[in-house]
């Protein structure tokens, strides 16, 4: 897999497109599991905190995705393998035993609440930035 390397301040149409999807995601899971935990917490609190977990994640996956620095790509990276791997624990978990949480979270049955997009996203968000690497000039200006 060849990487084609980014310089500070260069935009591409794929960063746009993951920055919009991860801001959308972050303020739809955030702001469904805050009505759902402040009206119904008792309820379902585990599900409900890991759908305000997974919006935490988008959160941060879209500020640093905003950014072309090493840092920032570490960050949106790391930011992107622990929404997959939430989306595929929890998606097997719901998938195995659907009475471990009594209501859906975002990451339920891989996202199909969402039309699969939980679980497609982290996917796209990793290729994309395993394939747009900050350039070396960019690390140097980041220490």
């Amino acid at each position: 897999m060849t990487s084609e390397p980014t310089t500070p301040g260069q935009t591409t149409t794929g960063r746009q497109v993951l920055v919009a999807v991860y801001a959308v995601f972050a303020i739809a899971a955030g702001s469904r599991s805050a009505v759902q935990l402040a009206t119904k917490g008792d309820e379902a609190p585990l599900a409900y905190t890991l759908s305000l977990v997974a919006a935490l994640v988008y959160l941060v996956a879209t500020l640093a995705l905003r950014r072309t620095s090493v840092r920032a790509h570490r960050i949106a990276l790391t930011a992107v393998v622990i929404e997959l791997v939430g989306v595929l624990v929890v998606g097997t978990l719901t998938v195995v035993d659907g009475e471990l949480f009594p209501d859906q979270t975002v990451w339920s049955a891989y996202g199909v609440g969402y039309g699969f997009v939980p679980l497609v996203l982290p996917i796209a968000g990793l290729w994309w930035l395993l394939r747009h690497r900050p350039v070396a000039e960019d690390a140097a200006r980041v220490r």
